[in-house]
């Protein structure tokens, strides 16, 4: 679940629904938004501060790392295991490398609508 929270977290920094500066939720308001533990949360914002993404200020809070350190060649190892675990999940289920293609196309367009 971790893994889930730093993901979509480096994507809104990434696109920039949340540019520099900007405040996170506490963690202990997205562990119960999420209904998981605050250990959980606590463990992704220490990732994503460890990446140089976010800083956490004691008792201020957390935000957006003001040069978030976004390294390319960790978020092309962090793509190609996520499609690795895509192909594994298409073969389980049946698709061919076309059904898999026309799929992602499709997540592209729909991300692309989504944005402003």
């Amino acid at each position: 679940m971790y893994l889930q929270i730093i993901a979509q977290m480096k994507q809104r920094i990434t696109v920039g629904d949340w540019p520099p500066g900007t405040e996170l939720p506490s963690m202990r308001h997205l562990a119960v938004t999420l209904r998981i533990s605050l250990i959980t949360v606590k463990r992704a914002y220490f990732e994503l501060e460890r990446a140089g993404l976010i800083v956490t200020n004691q008792g201020k809070g957390s935000f957006v790392a003001d040069i978030p350190a976004i390294d390319p060649h960790r978020w092309a190892q962090d793509l190609a295991t996520h499609l690795a675990h895509a192909a594994r999940l298409g073969a389980l289920l049946g698709l061919t490398s076309d059904d898999l293609v026309d799929q992602l196309r499709t997540a592209a367009t729909h991300l692309a609508e989504e944005s402003p």
